[in-house]
């Protein structure tokens, strides 16, 4: 199932290079600083928007995401579509929209997206950054956990001023990538913790 691509396991990571030459170019923009990175995520706790998410086999879905710091998320795809991901007490459900059995479950701390969903993100004091570089218009992080590099790695890109989270993409232990791409995020709204209700949602499911 290809929402399982969100959360897959990755023992390898991109890192990227940025051509002398082109670091030589008047007005070429530096990286945005690893500390500016973890003060955008650790400022704000609600968050919601639209994604696109581009498959590994290349079809496109499209839906809705909702961020609650720390360690919850939603993602809700768009009709004829009942599919489902989210995160909350600590584990990751994929709801399968054409199955009437509960979800699929694992630790969240085992999936890349724990790394920006903890309470304290911080890319700078920690061995988590594997590769970060800008193209002279946007900056590219990839991150995994320095402690179990095993769990997979997520690259993450982003436009400055502000700095904006603009599309993430997980890479799985066979190579495929999985992309999602963020429409305008609202920030600060009160979202519900019954989003992230892992058990609600559940017997909501079977009625």
């Amino acid at each position: 199932m290809r929402y399982l691509a969100l959360m897959t396991i990755s023992r390898r990571s991109l890192v990227f290079s940025i051509p002398a030459l082109l670091l030589a170019r008047p007005g070429f923009a530096e990286a945005i600083p690893l500390s500016e990175i973890s003060r955008y995520f650790n400022s704000f706790t609600t968050a919601e928007g639209e994604f696109t998410q581009i498959n590994p086999d290349g079809s496109l879905s499209t839906g809705r995401i909702f961020i609650r710091r720390p360690g919850r998320v939603r993602f809700e795809y768009d009709p004829p579509e009942r599919s489902l991901v989210m995160a909350g007490g600590g584990q990751v459900a994929i709801f399968d929209g054409r199955s009437n059995q509960g979800p699929n479950q694992y630790p969240l701390r085992q999936t890349p997206l724990n790394l920006i969903l903890e309470r304290n993100v911080d890319f700078a004091n920690r061995r988590m950054v594997v590769g970060h570089s800008s193209d002279g218009t946007t900056t590219t992080v990839v991150a995994q956990d320095p402690e179990n590099p095993q769990y997979g790695s997520i690259r993450l890109i982003f436009s400055a001023n502000p700095t904006e989270l603009r599309q993430w993409v997980i890479r799985d232990d066979t190579g495929a990538e999985t992309t999602v791409i963020l429409g305008n995020m609202q920030f600060g709204g009160d979202l519900s913790a019954r989003l992230f209700n892992i058990t609600a949602e559940t017997e909501s499911r079977r009625r």
